[in-house]
């Protein structure tokens, strides 16, 4: 489906129903806005991950601006801000109130600076496999220990630059199939509606990807969050998702970690991350 909100039409998809029969009433179900990670990707691997969760809640599955099926935009507009001002604009066309907010890897990045923006506009966060501000040493010393010194060397050449010609092409053959424990889906990159030019805009030498850092911010979050993070996950290595959860309010931050499981725990652990994440959601 497509929506207008304004500048930009975006493409969503809907999962599960908002009112579910319950004896002589409509139950409510809460709504879980899912963003998608990348950026360049679309939202479908997301799909096998946690379209399970659409009996406890509606889903709805968003392409970011420039990303997917959604318009392309101009890459003045590809940043942070305007990424997460869309998600408000969404809500706003959609009529959707306070929802619950996912936002896996590069959709975390969205997720936080929508939360950090207008924190009183959902009700629940969601930050999985994610960083509140990039550390490549991390990110080299991981993929070397899971692929060798030739992987850190080709994360480390397309980190740097991954606008650079030819950086992609090797991190894709070499470096992805290093993200999961669990053997990946073969079509997962085939099925994807991809925009190689957005990841290079954010993620190049002197792109938004290198410079972003929501850890002072996070303390003006005002819903409840969970952090899930994967003990083996070389792209938002576990100690990001310690300084993360360290820097949202106390009081309102869950931290989940999860042992032998890489980017995107759903993928190596899916019933440990469906139970996680259907007991935050309806508790």
């Amino acid at each position: 489906m497509i929506i207008d909100i304004g500048e930009v039409k975006l493409f969503f998809d809907v999962e599960g129903a908002k009112l579910a029969p319950e004896g002589p009433e409509m139950r409510e179900r809460p709504t879980l806005l899912l963003l998608h990670g990348g950026p360049g990707f679309d939202h479908s691997h997301l799909r096998a991950t946690h379209s399970r969760l659409a009996d406890v809640a509606q889903l709805i599955f968003l392409d970011h601006r420039g990303n997917g099926r959604s318009e392309r935009s101009t890459p003045d507009k590809w940043h942070l801000d305007q990424w997460a001002d869309d998600v408000h604009a969404f809500c706003l066309a959609l009529g959707i109130e306070k929802p619950a907010i996912l936002g896996l890897s590069f959709g975390g990045f969205v997720a936080q600076a929508y939360a950090i923006r207008y924190p009183e506009q959902l009700s629940k966060l969601i930050l999985s496999s994610t960083a509140g501000k990039m550390r490549y040493d991390r990110i080299f010393a991981m993929f070397e220990s899971l692929g060798g010194a030739a992987a850190r060397q080709i994360a480390e050449r397309f980190w740097h630059d991954a606008a650079a010609p030819g950086a992609l092409e090797p991190y894709l053959e070499i470096c992805f199939p290093l993200y999961n424990q669990t053997p990946q889906d073969p079509d997962i990159i085939k099925r994807a509606v991809m925009n190689p030019a957005v990841l290079g805009h954010f993620f190049g030498e002197d792109g938004e990807g290198h410079k972003f850092d929501f850890l002072p911010e996070l303390k003006k979050i005002r819903c409840p969050t969970l952090v899930m993070s994967g003990e083996v996950d070389p792209v938002t290595p576990v100690e990001q998702s310690v300084d993360l959860a360290a820097a949202l309010p106390q009081d309102l931050v869950r931290l989940e970690r999860f042992a032998g499981c890489g980017h995107g725990v759903a993928s190596d652990d899916p019933d440990g991350a469906d139970r996680v994440m259907r007991e935050f959601l309806t508790s």
